[in-house]
């Protein structure tokens, strides 16, 4: 031990401040546990709130304001044009982010948690060293709750003699020596809009890089996306992605799926890089380059190694469905556990694991969790995808409800899209629920509440949905889908025709 050292004993320690974790310190808190929560970074709310979904979302709000004064032209809204300015537009997602980690810390001060900064190591089953704090902490119960972080690109961010990014050692994404005002951006400082680049190169065609990417489409740079994979916006079924694709095809500059980018060099316009399509090679000049190529648990600088913690070969640690780890003392959740890596995912199983912890019955057992795109227009899905259904040879049959028939989306100019259900077809159970269109991400609460209760088709049709509304959608996607109690379909379609079984 070094001299000085502080050593701490406490029931609950809690690894990170994000959405997991510090939902799971305060939870443990309100249950009557001593917590003491550990966060590397200088404010709690983990990378969502700070480096990712709070700003991103609210930059795509601001540039969805801009798009509906633009379309509302034609209804009759006359303005003199539009302009962006960044210094304001980066002071305020700023100030909405520090709001909200406030409001963070506020809530982890009244429950009289200790918050200790600096990064934990476990140095054994039962206690981390926090370096830069000096600090030893002894715990009953630990909750790993460390997040993710950014994938860096395949090439390395060195420069060598020619200017090039060279393979080799590097120090990472926005970090190469004495070039930071030229640093490929990271999601991070994309959301920190500090300027709008004349043109800007997205790598990855998933959610970050179609958000990012039509949300700087939408402030009036030109863009360009290069995805390695066949098809964008992997997860969702090609149906809903086709919507937002073709939205994209009018916004961006250049769309290239199956391709990469073979080499990118540092010269005074910005970078050139080059890329490759189906075995051709071309080179371009962007101002700024995007990387948004995923991200991967931070799990491998914890020490976990001496502690003989199972995990998967992604670096993600295995739980069991009390989120508890194969050292029943300590648990995980979050962007460290396996499942998809969302923030009211990791929310849940920090509940979860604070309840178990306090000796209650808890279990992570919900049949749904529901993802979004905040692309435009929004994606959301929950519960059983067809591609899923597909591929496991199960039965379903779906029903479809073009927004176009909607009244309340015509009335609002916002009618691309549509709502489609999937049921068993013997039981008429809802299996899962898709939607692409304006309030997605709302509208899909609905579909996964109705997957959790057990709902059938004839729950969400005779349950009354107020007009006019966009949930409605979801009552006429269901009479789609029952052709048994609506031999028609929708009243709000022309008469669906079914073919004698």
């Amino acid at each position: 031990m070094v001299v000085g050292e502080l050593i701490y004993e406490i029931d609950v320690l809690v690894l990170g401040g994000g959405p997991g974790g510090y939902t799971a310190a305060i939870h443990a808190a309100d249950l009557g546990k001593e917590v003491m929560l550990v966060e590397s970074c200088p404010r709690l709310g983990g990378v969502c709130l700070t480096q990712g979904c709070i700003p991103s979302k609210t930059l795509i709000h601001v540039v969805g304001i801009a798009n509906n004064i633009k379309e509302a032209g034609r209804m009759g809204l006359v303005h003199k044009g539009i302009e962006f300015d960044p210094p304001t537009l980066g002071r305020y997602i700023h100030s909405v982010v520090k709001s909200l980690s406030s409001g963070v810390e506020q809530l982890v001060r009244s429950r009289e948690i200790e918050v200790i900064q600096g990064h934990a190591r476990f140095i054994g089953r039962d206690r981390v060293y926090v370096e830069g704090a000096n600090t030893i902490i002894r715990f009953n119960h630990a909750i790993i709750a460390t997040g993710s972080r950014i994938n860096e690109l395949p090439v390395a961010m060195e420069l060598s003699d020619s200017g090039d990014l060279a393979a080799g050692d590097s120090p990472g994404i926005g970090e190469v020596p004495g070039t930071e005002a030229m640093a490929i951006w990271t999601s991070a400082k994309a959301l920190a809009v500090t300027e709008i680049p004349e043109s800007l190169l997205v790598i990855g065609g998933g959610y970050i890089g179609l958000e990012i990417g039509q949300a700087y489409a939408g402030l009036g740079s030109r863009v360009t996306l290069v995805e390695f994979s066949q098809k964008l916006l992997s997860g969702a079924d090609k149906d809903l992605v086709d919507v937002v694709v073709k939205e994209c095809k009018k916004q961006f500059a250049a769309i290239h799926t199956d391709s990469r980018v073979k080499r990118i060099q540092q010269v005074p316009a910005g970078f050139r890089v080059e890329i490759e399509t189906r075995g051709k090679s071309m080179e371009q000049t962007f101002s700024r380059v995007l990387a948004a190529t995923g991200r991967r648990p931070n799990t491998d600088d914890l020490g976990l190694g001496s502690l003989d913690l199972k995990m998967d070969d992604k670096g993600l640690i295995l739980t069991d469905d009390q989120c508890r780890t194969s050292l029943p003392r300590i648990f995980a959740v979050g962007d460290v556990t396996q499942g998809p890596a969302l923030a009211h995912k990791a929310a849940r199983e920090g509940k979860v694991a604070a309840e178990v912890i306090a000796g209650q019955l808890s279990v992570f057992d919900n049949v749904a969790v529901p993802a979004v795109f905040f692309t435009s227009p929004e994606i959301a899905w929950t519960g059983l995808t067809e591609d899923e259904a597909s591929a496991r040879g199960i039965p379903v049959k779906v029903g479809k409800f073009p927004l176009t028939a909607l009244g309340r989306a015509r009335s609002a100019g916002k009618f691309k899209g549509f709502v489609k259900i999937i049921a068993q077809p013997d039981t008429q159970l809802v299996l899962g629920v898709g939607i692409v269109g304006e309030h997605a991400s709302e509208l899909i609460a609905e579909g996964t509440l109705a997957i959790e209760m057990g709902a059938c088709l004839e729950d969400l049709i005779v349950s009354i949905h107020p007009h006019p509304t966009f949930s409605e959608a979801i009552m006429e996607a269901a009479e789609m889908t029952a052709v048994e109690m609506a031999p028609g379909g929708s009243v709000h379609l022309p008469k669906k025709i079914q073919k004698a079984k």
